[in-house]
């Protein structure tokens, strides 16, 4: 598995998924389908963000326990939760308008900066889940605890704003008649 053309590939697979699932993401948004209501997505999606950000507390509780299995574990579960997530995400935004938020004053404010931090945050933590998957799974446990550093607070955020952003815009959702 140290094989440099190996690591290489790997790395180039990574940055190369990295750059195109943002891609992917804003091209799929110019795309709308009618005649299909997946108005009950977004407390799907948003739960699935929570359930990430749970995730990665316990996946953090047992590594400091040494539990090396159910760290691994509940860290996949939480790389399946973000999948998905992204996936009824996308698949709510190709159905449904936009929804503006209809706050006004400091909560606009407050709205706007956990909605801009989230999505930056969310490109970002991209490359870092993976590489530090990679590394974890290669068993190079030093490189993988260094990326940890970085990539576990950032995911971690961005799960827990994904939730927050949820919540202050909920209200403003079109309800079907």
């Amino acid at each position: 598995m140290n094989n440099p053309h190996v690591n290489k590939k790997l790395r180039n697979v990574i940055l190369t998924v990295s750059v195109l699932i943002p891609a992917a993401v804003a091209f799929l948004f110019t795309i709308k389908i009618d005649g299909v209501d997946f108005s009950f997505l977004p407390p799907i999606y948003a739960s699935l963000n929570g359930l990430t950000a749970v995730g990665l507390l316990i996946a953090l509780i047992a590594i400091k326990q040494k539990k090396i299995d159910i760290h691994k574990r509940t860290i996949q579960l939480c790389l399946v939760f973000s999948i998905l997530f992204l996936l009824l995400y996308v698949l709510y935004h190709m159905t449904s308008e936009s929804t503006s938020f209809g706050g006004s004053g400091a909560i606009k404010g407050i709205y706007y900066f956990f909605l801009i931090s989230h999505i930056f945050l969310s490109l970002a933590v991209i490359p870092l889940v993976l590489f530090s998957y990679v590394f974890a799974w290669k068993g190079d446990y030093k490189r993988h605890k260094k990326w940890t550093k970085f990539a576990f607070p950032i995911w971690l955020y961005v799960a827990i704003s994904g939730v927050i952003v949820y919540f202050m815009i909920a209200p403003y959702y079109c309800q079907p008649i």
